[in-house]
């Protein structure tokens, strides 16, 4: 498990080589490396603060968060390069002037696909077709406490794979009107972390992929959602839109019974009990599963931690849940996100990925359109050239996907950016600054192009 301490000294090599690399003054140059080398001794002590900090947290978010910690660090392993010998300095132009030619490609940083074995849990009858539904979690025990503002910053760290998530969960929170989007990233993140693909833990009683089905459930829900000719559990889309379908006939059969008089409760909170323990145990107990022990040390805190962390999730959700979220749009969307916190370089990146260890802003949306439409979309390569593709539309009907443009000139725009939907944008935005998320600026213009 990775700790903030990696993450400290990876900036603090990435900084200190900066400063040894370029031509600063020695009153600049020694309160830098004086500076440096405090934060560097002080680090390991920032583990123990942390810690305590996640322990005050509910345990899906406690999860999640210690997550977003290890892949921030394996982030900045993988795009801090080795320092190399002082060079001469470099003047740096001003943000996105016409780059340098492109370097040579550089492969795309892979979202982290890391396994961590999850907690034991707890197999019990799936009144849907008789199979088995298993979660793997068990009691929380943890008391509720506020959530930390850092931590969407953390989650969505580069390598997190919760921005491939983001378009499904949304498609399937629209399938019926009871479940959402958060509830959907809630159960996510309690049932395998957002871990998916060959390397995802597959629970002690075989329960497998990201939403951590048992055979016979897949075999009912586990459909080709996106169209790649394979019904793969252990995928993105058909896993999100297999919960979604399965949770919304839960949802509608609890509904049916409620009016029946045959079990009592929230209809939410009794979905999400039948997703952990089977629709027959919910009939069983005419409501929330209990008298058991697996009822009662897993099954009612696994309904608790869901709904504890909804809120959380819909806060993570909200900028990308803008109007008419087309597959288009979220793929160019999701192929910029996977950079997050990746350093701005300027003439960095191309249709290939970054380049120099960065991107700069035209850099990061000729590879994010380019990823996103197979190649079908090769835009020029800098944001003065990138405005005349594609059509102009007012800034208020601008949808995910679309290129932002400001920072006016005389030869045009100087920055361009990605709408990722309610007034936010992705961007590479200037030098000493990196791939993050921001609110639309107020003098920017759109182009709609694909």
């Amino acid at each position: 498990m990775s700790d903030p301490s990696a993450i400290i000294t990876a900036i603090v090599i990435a900084v200190g080589g900066a400063a040894n690399n370029t031509a600063l003054p020695p009153e600049v140059k020694t309160p830098v490396t004086d500076a440096l080398a405090a934060v560097e001794q002080a680090a390991p002590a920032l583990d123990q603060q942390v810690g305590d900090v996640l322990a005050t947290l509910p345990t899906p978010v406690q999860q999640f968060a210690q997550q977003g910690i290890d892949n921030a660090a394996q982030a900045m392993s993988e795009v801090i390069p080795p320092q190399p010998p002082p060079a001469p300095p470099i003047p740096l132009p001003p943000a996105d002037t016409p780059p340098r030619p492109d370097p040579a490609p550089a492969e795309p940083v892979p979202p982290a696909d890391r396994a961590v074995v999850p907690s034991p849990g707890t197999a019990a009858t799936d009144g849907s077709d008789g199979g088995y539904w298993s979660s793997a979690n068990f009691a929380d025990t943890a008391s509720l406490a506020p959530i930390s503002s850092v931590l969407p910053r953390l989650t969505l760290a580069p390598g997190n794979t919760f921005a491939t998530f983001v378009p499904w969960l949304n498609k399937a929170g629209a399938l019926c009107d009871g479940i959402t989007a958060p509830t959907l990233a809630a159960l996510y993140s309690a049932e395998n972390g957002f871990r998916y693909g060959p390397s995802a833990p597959v629970s002690p009683v075989g329960a497998k992929g990201p939403g951590q089905f048992m055979d016979g459930t897949w075999r009912t829900y586990g459909k080709d959602a996106d169209g790649d000719g394979t019904a793969d559990v252990l995928g993105v889309a058909d896993s999100v839109m297999a919960s979604g379908h399965l949770l919304c006939d839960m949802y509608t059969q609890i509904d049916s019974w409620k009016h029946q008089g045959r079990v009592r409760g929230d209809t939410l909170d009794l979905a999400i009990a039948g997703y952990n323990a089977g629709l027959g145990a919910v009939l069983a107990s005419r409501g929330m599963p209990s008298g058991s022990p697996d009822y009662e040390n897993q099954t009612k805190p696994y309904v608790a931690k869901i709904r504890a962390s909804e809120a959380y999730f819909a806060s993570l959700l909200s900028p990308f849940g803008g109007p008419a979220l087309s597959e288009a749009g979220a793929r160019v969307v999701q192929s910029a996100m996977k950079f997050l916190g990746l350093p701005y370089v300027w003439g960095g990146g191309n249709i290939h990925g970054p380049s120099q260890g960065g991107f700069d802003c035209s850099g990061l949306t000729s590879y994010a359109l380019y990823a996103a439409t197979a190649g079908k979309v090769v835009l020029p390569r800098t944001s003065e050239t990138q405005w005349n593709v594609g059509l102009e539309r007012p800034l208020a009907e601008a949808v995910p996907g679309d290129l932002l443009f400001g920072n006016w000139g005389p030869n045009g725009p100087g920055h361009v950016a990605i709408y990722i939907g309610n007034g936010q944008m992705i961007h590479a935005p200037t030098t000493g600054d990196v791939v993050r998320v921001a609110a639309v600026f107020d003098d920017m213009r759109v182009r709609h192009v694909m």
